[in-house]
């Protein structure tokens, strides 16, 4: 499989991330929904509904993740189109 450019610097933001970022904070940097979708269906990256923390609040929130697949794809520098 070969990433795309946006692929990568969306798999950059999730591995610069140890636990992962929301959904709202990939959108903020410019990933969109439709690539965040493509990176879940290739197992580059898992998307699941979670909680955090904001003050004493408990927020519900979608938390995406990079698998190892994604942090093979993001090694492999020749897999790029």
């Amino acid at each position: 499989m070969t990433t795309s450019l946006q692929q990568r610097r969306a798999l950059g933001l999730l591995a610069d991330a140890p636990h992962g970022r929301t959904v709202a904070d990939m959108l903020a940097h410019g990933v969109t929904n439709v690539l965040l979708d493509r990176l879940a269906r290739d197992g580059l990256a898992t998307i699941q509904p979670g909680t955090t923390r904001t003050g004493t609040r408990r927020i519900t929130v979608v938390w995406v993740m990079i698998t190892d697949a994604g942090q093979r794809a993001l090694a492999d520098k020749r897999r790029v189109e």
